[in-house]
């Protein structure tokens, strides 16, 4: 039994070398500033539309688009909010745009919007 306990010692202390060597190497890992993170996931989120309407008192946009890969959306019409209503005075209907949407505290809310290309 003993025999036994001492080989399962060993077994045990041999696989955790290599855990160790990768948390002693880990430390020289370097990650991307949180800046770049967001442009890169932003750059993939957009996504093409037209504007249909703008209601600036509402601070609500309509806008006829395609899929939303972000949120696993096929292309519709809807009304949206905006992150920020300085943005609508940068549209108007019939503009074509690319914008991100995102969940934002429950609604669907355009954080980023800019002309088409």
């Amino acid at each position: 039994m003993k025999k036994l306990n001492k080989l399962i010692a060993s077994l045990v202390v041999v696989a955790a070398l290599p855990l160790a060597a990768f948390a002693a190497d880990n430390s020289t890992v370097k990650t991307a500033p949180a800046a770049a993170v967001a442009t890169v996931a932003s750059n993939d989120a957009m996504s093409d539309g037209e504007v249909k309407k703008v209601d600036i008192e509402a601070g609500k946009i309509t806008i006829k688009h395609g899929p939303l890969a972000n949120l696993d959306m096929p292309g519709m019409t809807m009304v949206f909010r905006v992150k920020d209503s300085a943005m609508l005075d940068t549209v108007k209907s019939g503009d074509k745009v690319k914008f991100v949407a995102e969940k934002v505290g429950g609604a669907l809310t355009v954080t980023t919007i800019q002309p088409a290309k």
